[in-house]
């Protein structure tokens, strides 16, 4: 066998240049690029390496210089949700900070489910002058780093002590990010002497590789048993999570939900598998969702749950579904979601089992009486959404009303951004979607600070179409640095800036807990030592500016309708700075949240937020799988 001599760093990158995926017979590569930032744990290994890789062949694998390790990290996530995780970055930091910056940005990416390769440098394998700067010095261990900061929040993670421990780690790291099941953060630590140190490779190492990613079948009798709980229900709700569409299933969902008129209600990320205007759509579903589709989610005898994690926002906190004989159908890759909730579980892919399901209901329909209740609610909402996104007598603009402008200014390939704070809850209730992938919110997470960064990955992944970044000031001053990166690289953003002086999302649940916003308010302290003086003079549109976007402030909807009318024109990235009402809120979900409240209330406002906490709790239920049994008696 022919040999080749690198550094690990030249093969950890030669390797990378060289692997694909592969889904339906098409392939694309599976590391697009690295994201990163150099310092002294990476700059002459991996720096060096991407250096003489540009130098050869800039597109073989483009580097991109960030701002945030953090932020790079959320982009690389939002790149790879965005290409339905078929395709991802590379991230490569320092140690020290650099490494432990990524923590957040992994577990995001973790959490949702989202490929993305970390590869932070580490201290020195020799350890010939301990402690190097930024080493943590461990007293009860000889081998430990920052960086296992990231061994819980990745779904892999290794460290190269030595060159001949690369391969494994590399192909091990491939497998992870192309498992539809396990994937998530990946992480490949690298010494800093190691990266540098040669080794005599074979050839093969370097070889083209395909990783098919595959469209697991479901067994046949689980089909059969799916569709017979679903043929004996008479109110069956179809709730869409986002492996429909990781699965590119979105088509098959819509004509199924056509032809057996079972309505459809969508998680936060899955949201867009099903477009607004179908029939059959009853729109948001939980504690951000609508209240057609909680309505119906009450009433459900059969819940049929595709590619849904049933997180506590979608289950209402398992209080969402009130009927006593509810049943669960749950179609998902991962049988750990499978058999949430007790269901029936079909472990497969999402396109698949609902190609199969179809076949085995055959001309199955729901009764008309159901389908105009569906209807109905739906009208209902449909008009209560018109009310709350009108403009007319609204100025300051609310922003329901900023959403229902941007909603409208946006054409129906344009994707909408956004992550943490009161706009993802708005926007799941109100935003009206078109296609599949044109609707991108960080709910998993929640995590502030992710907008403009996943706006840079969703513009790197989707060129063609405008990227409508919606970012609270709260978020926008914890992380705004990759607006830089996305001008550097020349992604075009929209990045809608709405200002509310604070943390609406969370002084709207510190009232409900009767904690009166306690701490949500940007303001000056005052005499009383409280933090409730006049409002902080902050100009976060001469801070958007001085990032060297173009900036325009809005006062007024009419303002704001221009503003988005320039910057749909535009080439560059624009910044348009509003300010709204936080006390003005969207139409309630008519929906519950867990959140515990103090059980000795010091403040009147807390007793009465715990008395109605108790009412609430009296609702949450456990469910469990019935029995075989009882599925034939009931049939």
């Amino acid at each position: 066998m022919s040999t080749i001599r690198l550094t690990v760093a030249q093969a950890t990158i030669r390797f990378l240049a060289n692997q694909y995926s592969e889904r339906d017979g098409q392939r694309q590569r599976l590391v697009v690029g690295c994201f990163g930032i150099f310092g002294h744990g990476n700059l002459a290994g991996l720096g060096t390496a991407l250096l003489e890789s540009e130098l050869d062949d800039p597109r073989r694998l483009p580097y991109v210089l960030g701002r945030n390790e953090q932020a790079l990290v959320h982009a690389a996530a939002a790149y790879a949700r965005a290409r339905n995780r078929l395709q991802t970055w590379a991230v490569t930091s320092s140690i020290g900070p650099g490494a432990t910056n990524m923590v957040t940005g992994a577990a995001l990416a973790t959490i949702n489910r989202l490929p993305v390769l970390l590869l932070p440098g580490d201290v020195f394998a020799t350890r010939s002058a301990p402690p190097v700067l930024q080493e943590l010095e461990c007293f009860g261990a000889g081998d430990i780093s920052v960086n296992d900061a990231l061994r819980p929040v990745s779904k892999y993670f290794d460290r190269v002590w030595r060159p001949d421990q690369l391969p494994a780690a590399l192909l091990s790291a491939m497998r992870v990010l192309t498992d539809p099941v396990e994937t998530g953060a990946v992480t490949i630590a690298l010494p800093q002497d190691v990266q540098a140190e040669a080794f005599d490779w074979p050839d093969d190492l370097f070889a083209e590789r395909v990783w098919r990613v595959p469209r697991s079948a479901p067994e046949g009798a689980d089909i059969a048993e799916a569709a017979a709980a679903i043929r004996a229900a008479r109110r069956p709700l179809i709730v869409a999570g986002g492996g429909v569409l990781y699965s590119e299933a979105s088509h098959a969902l819509t004509e199924f939900a056509a032809a057996t008129g079972i309505p459809v209600a969508v998680t936060q990320s899955g949201k867009s598998a099903i477009p607004s205007r179908q029939p059959e759509c009853a729109g948001a579903i939980g504690v951000t969702g609508t209240a057609a589709a909680n309505a119906l989610a009450r009433d459900a005898d059969v819940v049929i749950g595709v590619g849904t994690r049933y997180t506590d926002f979608t289950t209402a906190s398992h209080s969402a579904f009130g009927c006593a004989q509810v049943r669960f159908v749950n179609i998902n890759v991962a049988r750990f979601d499978a058999v949430k909730l007790g269901g029936i579980d079909v472990v497969a892919d999402a396109r698949a089992a609902i190609d199969a399901l179809t076949k085995e209901l055959g001309g199955y329909r729901v009764e008309d009486a159901y389908h105009r209740t569906v209807a109905e609610r739906v009208a209902d909402w449909d008009h209560a959404v018109a009310e709350a996104t009108a403009v007319d007598g609204c100025e300051p603009p609310t922003q329901a009303a900023v959403i229902g402008m941007v909603n409208a200014a946006a054409g129906e390939d344009d994707v909408v951004v956004c992550a943490a704070g009161s706009m993802p809850g708005d926007l799941h209730k109100l935003w009206r979607v078109t296609k599949p992938g044109t609707y991108h919110v960080e709910y998993g997470y929640s995590c502030m600070g992710y907008e403009v960064a996943g706006g840079l990955g969703v513009g790197l992944a989707r060129p063609g179409g405008d990227v409508f970044v919606l970012v609270g000031d709260g978020s926008w001053l914890m992380m705004s640095s990759e607006l830089v990166t996305a001008i550097q690289e020349g992604v075009k953003l929209i990045v809608v800036l709405v200002d509310n002086g604070g943390f609406a999302s969370i002084g709207g649940l510190s009232e409900s807990v009767g904690a009166q916003r306690f701490g949500t308010a940007y303001r000056f302290r005052s005499p009383s030592g409280r933090l409730d003086g006049p409002p902080l003079p902050v100009d976060l549109a001469a801070n958007a500016a001085s990032l060297g976007a173009h900036t325009i402030s809005a006062t007024s909807c009419a303002e704001f309708a221009d503003a988005l009318r320039e910057a749909k024109a535009s080439e560059h990235t624009t910044v348009i700075h509003v300010r709204t009402d936080p006390h003005t809120v969207a139409p309630a979900s008519e929906s519950w949240w867990d959140v515990p409240v103090s059980a000795v209330p010091g403040v009147a406002d807390t007793a009465r937020a715990r008395t109605e906490y108790d009412s609430h709790k009296r609702a949450q239920r456990d469910y469990l799988r019935p029995t075989r049994d009882s599925l034939r008696e009931d049939s």
